[in-house]
């Protein structure tokens, strides 16, 4: 009798796990950095690889770090939203090419627009590990004071900008001028 008890234990198990695991969000991966400092960094600038674009040059309002690339698709589709956003709000954007053809970012920014303020060229890839990101675009919502307050993987749209961001952003500076 014990020796079908414990299979049946372990099934019930199993089926609870599995349950639960149907009710998850599948693109939800959390990342570690939230509540603490962003990573430090120091890379060329996309536009002129003898000037350096630091991560401490950001500080001093909430700011986005958006992980974009053209060889990613939905880097291509999220991008006329971020050319729109940084035209219609007052949180600075900022860029991090990663593992790109120098020329190609170039050129996509000069065809379909800039909306950074300034883009890092992460040609190594090296920064974005430190970022823990998994593929672009990835965008970061970071405080004045460099605390990561959240991360989305995936296109940026306004629905998202809207549900997860804006409620982030009014939280953090306490009124709707920051937007």
């Amino acid at each position: 009798m014990t020796r079908y008890i414990i299979p049946v234990a372990i099934f019930c198990v199993l089926v609870i796990f599995f349950i639960r695991g149907l009710s998850l969000n599948p693109s939800y991966v959390p990342s570690p950095l939230i509540g603490k400092e962003m990573p430090i960094y120091e890379l060329p600038d996309l536009y002129n690889l003898e000037t350096t674009v630091k991560s401490s040059d950001m500080l001093g309002s909430i700011f986005l770090l958006n992980v974009w690339a053209t060889w990613c698709i939905e880097c291509r589709y999220e991008h006329p939203f971020l050319v729109e956003l940084s035209k219609t709000t007052n949180i600075p954007l900022y860029g991090l090419n990663w593992k790109d053809n120098h020329t190609d970012a170039l050129q996509w920014l000069e065809t379909l627009g800039d909306p950074y303020v300034s883009s890092a060229y992460d040609i190594t890839g090296e920064v974005a590990i430190d970022w823990g990101v998994y593929a672009a675009p990835e965008t970061f919502l970071i405080s004045a004071e460099g605390v990561v307050l959240y991360k989305h993987i995936a296109a940026l749209t306004p629905e998202i900008w809207t549900t997860e961001f804006v409620p982030r952003i009014l939280n953090e500076c306490q009124n709707e001028f920051c937007l």
